[in-house]
C-alpha cells in the first residue's frame, strides 16, 4: 500500500483582487470636521511628489505621531502635512495650533494611507514633517509658498 498522490485542482483562473482606487471626491467624505486647510486635487499631488523626493534621504522626512511632535518640539522646521482621514481626532487636533504658533506652514490630504504610499510603504502614516534639501528646493519652495497661502481656519 502506497501513498495515493492528489492532483492539485487547476489554478488558471486568476484570482487576483483588485481594488478600484477611491477618486478624490470619495476620500474627501471621509476626512475629520477639523481637516482645515484641505488641499486640493493638484496640491496634494505634488505634495506626494515631494514627499516622494524626501523619502529618499534618510533624515530629511519625518513620520508619524509622536516624532512629527518630537522634531516640533526641539524645533525643526519644515512644511507638515498630516492625513484628514485620522481617528479619533484627539490624538493629533493639538498640532495645527503648535505649528501655526512656530509658523510652519501645514495641510490636510484626504488619506493617510496615500501618504503612506506615496513614501513608499504599504502602511499609511498620519503626520509627516518635510525638511528642505538641495535636491528637490524648487519644489520645496512651491509648496512652501502655495501652502502660506492656504486660509487658516479660525
Amino acid at each position: 500500500m502506497g501513498k495515493i498522490k492528489q492532483e492539485k485542482p487547476d489554478t488558471d483562473l486568476d484570482t487576483t483582487v483588485v481594488k478600484e482606487e477611491d477618486t478624490y471626491d470619495e476620500k474627501l467624505r471621509n476626512v475629520n470636521a477639523i481637516s482645515q486647510p484641505m488641499a486640493s486635487k493638484k496640491l496634494t499631488k505634488k505634495i506626494h511628489k515631494l514627499i516622494e523626493k524626501a523619502a529618499k534621504h534618510k533624515t530629511y522626512l519625518r513620520n508619524g505621531l509622536k516624532d512629527v511632535q518630537v522634531r516640533l518640539r526641539k524645533g525643526e522646521s519644515g512644511l507638515v502635512v498630516f492625513a484628514g482621514d485620522v481617528t479619533p481626532v484627539e490624538i493629533m487636533c493639538h498640532l495645527p495650533a503648535v505649528c501655526e504658533e512656530r509658523n510652519i506652514p501645514y495641510c490636510y490630504t484626504p488619506s493617510r494611507k496615500d501618504l503612506g504610499a506615496a513614501m513608499g510603504v504599504k502602511r499609511g502614516t498620519v503626520a509627516m514633517l518635510i525638511r528642505e534639501h538641495p535636491e528637490y528646493q524648487d519644489l520645496y519652495d512651491k509648496l512652501k509658498t502655495e501652502l502660506s497661502t492656504l486660509p487658516i481656519p479660525s
